[in-house]
């Protein structure tokens, strides 16, 4: 395909490419409507053969030439199609098509799926740093944000107090030992108890005496009247590990915590020697009472104040920490030495053995009884390396499947509804085993355990192919699509820019009705004024994507989330519309006519015809047929690689020559990728000079 153009004086052929052909080409066609006839142009001036093949090895391979590829070209004379073909086959042109998709699809998922930290473990699993949830979570299972547990005590042994002056006296027995440091059903409780400096200041009282003797412990803090006169304050000494000495070592260290707030009174008790039992602040009676601390842990209290058995809540002031236990490597790190680990996190429990509440959600790190699972893995490690794992495998996914299709020399939108994929170590765990990062990643296993390939988490540089179930289509059902465009609309929309170059825009002579209209209050943005505009396209193309959740990458199964739940508009009839926290992906809410007839349907359902109910069935497979049929997926197609290649889009009058003729003729190669990357760089306008 060849044509005449104008001859410009030669410039550095990528200067002039992205810079000064736009240019040219404008004042070309500016000058078009003043001559008579068609202009007689001089030939095209082409790039010398070193920059041909300077620019082909660049463009598809992302290096300059070898001497020994500059030796082959000039002994042939020519860059020829076989030239590029072998260019094609090289594994640097692969990594370069995984890069044009990335970009394509922007295919990064990390800023995507948020992670607040809460299921990541601190520590390193060893004698003195047992692994911990010290986020968040550690409020509610130990009282206070940033706490583990005691690294030092085991919960399995009782023969040491870290508090002897406050605590219960050591059990005599093995199984008092047990009853002790758990609960009738196996929930640990505390060894040993700090108070929180968040509400107490807490200084150290453990200086010698005067003829030298040091003072190591409470009592004989208490002794030097140190704790008050008679030590009536011995109960808010605290044991506190830190740092002593040179080298440090990690010494108890008694500490008297008075109450930041300076208001508050120390009450002592008669009846227990007139020791202070809590410290209560006359001036402000909403003001708490700060009480002792201690290994006793509280209960939650339902509406009606009764205290719920089983849900642990840690003392205000106070931080619970239970010991450690030795269990085998976490799964990141599976078959290495066993670790330490905080007793609360070291469970395997699939629910609360009192409240019978799920630990297979997000809810399983504030909760005293659930633990991180078999293999610690409804947790992640402490360098937060699991979940960057699974987030460059969840955006290196649609790449690979791209890949796959351009190196097999299929039909390249094969992209868009091939059901065949590939997992590595993190995403296999994570899609074999449900457990794995709960509360972060709500992704639907895209196959059942038995097709999915079986590879340890550590595997991350190993993909292996299967084929997904069969509501899967191309790249626009990976999670990657689907968490980096977490709504239908927004699903739509990159569809359309990326794949029919299309963007969603009003006319120019749209128009609004008056404010006061009633067409403006519609909540069906298809119907509402001026929303309509694109709305009307976009809500319909959007059920394409109905069944998979929005803000997730969870396929909503028809056997599990039937078009209507009777149970969910009992509920939203009732005024429940949480329905125990199964019905949010239904219509709860009525703001219009067509809402209050549509309690408990599926969101997705709200406003759809009959005939767009079926985009909802058929998934993002059949738009794609559909969008086959107007031949814009071709020319958008040709569009792009021209801007790839050619570092500029199409002139109008480039369109002219070459859009219809390359969509034609990348059609009827069967839609193969390289054939049309082989068309453009092989064409005139490729090697031109302007």
């Amino acid at each position: 395909m060849q044509s005449p153009r104008c001859a410009f004086p030669e410039v550095p052929v990528r200067f002039a490419r992205r810079f000064l052909a736009p240019l040219a080409t404008a004042v070309l066609l500016a000058s078009l409507p003043a001559l008579a006839e068609e202009p007689v142009c001089a030939p095209v001036s082409k790039v010398p053969l070193e920059r041909h093949l300077r620019q082909l090895t660049l463009d598809l391979l992302g290096r300059p030439p070898t001497y020994e590829e500059y030796q082959a070209a000039r002994a042939k004379g020519q860059v020829s199609v076989e030239d590029v073909r072998a260019l094609m086959d090289k594994e640097e042109f692969y990594a370069r098509i995984r890069g044009y998709h990335r970009a394509l699809l922007w295919s990064n998922v990390s800023a995507s799926v948020f992670n607040n930290g809460n299921s990541r473990l601190s520590g390193a699993g060893s004698a003195t740093d047992a692994f911990s949830l010290r986020g968040n979570s550690s409020r509610p299972l130990r009282g206070a944000n940033g706490q583990g547990c005691d690294s030092y005590m085991a919960q399995d042994v009782c023969n040491a107090r870290q508090d002897p002056h406050a605590d219960p006296a050591l059990p005599a027995t093995t199984a008092a030992c047990s009853a002790e440091r758990y609960d009738e059903r196996g929930v640990p409780k505390p060894v040993s108890w700090d108070y929180d400096t968040n509400f107490y200041n807490c200084t150290r009282v453990d200086q010698n005496l005067a003829d030298g003797t040091p003072v190591k412990t409470c009592q004989e803090a208490a002794a030097a009247k140190r704790l008050g006169d008679n030590g009536e304050r011995i109960y808010f000494c605290d044991m506190r590990r830190i740092n002593v000495g040179s080298p440090a070592v990690p010494t108890l260290v008694p500490h008297e915590c008075k109450p930041r707030t300076a208001t508050y009174q120390p009450v002592a008790d008669a009846a227990d020697g007139n020791r202070v039992t809590s410290y209560e602040d006359p001036t402000v009676t909403s003001n708490a009472p700060l009480k002792r601390c201690g290994l006793t842990l509280g209960q939650k209290r339902a509406s009606n104040g009764v205290e719920i058995k089983g849900s642990y809540e840690p003392q205000r002031g106070c931080v619970h920490r239970e010991g450690y236990v030795t269990r085998p490597a976490p799964f990141w790190n599976a078959g290495t030495a066993d670790v330490r680990v905080c007793a609360i996190e070291a469970q395997t429990r699939s629910a609360n053995p009192w409240t019978l509440e799920p630990c297979t959600t997000a809810r399983f790190n504030g909760d005293r009884s659930c633990g991180c699972g078999e293999g610690m893995r409804r947790c992640e490690a402490t360098n937060g390396s699991t979940h960057d794992a699974r987030v460059k495998a969840i955006s290196a996914e649609p790449e690979l499947i791209a890949e796959s299709v351009v190196r097999r020399d299929e039909p390249y939108f094969n992209i868009l509804t091939t059901r065949r994929s590939f997992l590595n170590g993190p995403l296999s765990e994570m899609y074999r085993d449900p457990q794995q990062a709960v509360g972060v990643f709500s992704a639907t296993a895209p196959a059942t355990p038995e097709v999915l390939p079986n590879l340890p988490f550590a595997q991350a540089d190993t993909w292996k192919e299967y084929v997904r179930d069969s509501e899967h289509s191309g790249v626009l059902t990976t999670a990657s699509f689907l968490y980096r465009f977490p709504t239908q609309r927004a699903r739509v929309n990159h569809f359309y820019a990326a794949f029919l170059c299309k963007a969603f825009t009003p006319p120019d002579n749209a128009n609004l009705p008056p404010a006061e209209d009633a067409c403006n209050r519609e909540n069906n943005l298809a119907k509402r004024c001026g929303c309509n505009y694109c709305h009307a396209t976009i809500e319909p193309t959007g059920a394409h994507w109905g069944r998979y959740a929005e803000r997730a990458a969870l396929f909503l199964q028809p056997e599990q989330f039937p078009r209507y739940d009777p149970k969910c508009r009992d509920c939203a009839l009732s005024g429940n519309t949480s329905c125990g926290g199964e019905c949010g992906q239904y219509v709860m809410q009525a703001y219009d006519g067509d809402g209050a007839n549509s309690l408990g349907l599926l969101k997705t359902y709200l406003y759809r015809t009959a005939d767009e109910e079926k985009n909802i069935e058929s998934g993002p497979a059949l738009l794609v047929q559909r969008m086959l049929q107007t031949g814009d997926l071709e020319r958008c197609t040709v569009r792009r690689v021209w801007q790839e290649f050619l570092g500029r889009p199409m002139s109008v009058e480039e369109q002219r020559l070459y859009l219809q003729p390359l969509a034609d003729d990348f059609a009827r190669d069967g839609h193969r990728f390289k054939a049309l990357i082989e068309r453009v760089l092989m064409s005139d306008a490729y090697r031109r000079i302007d």
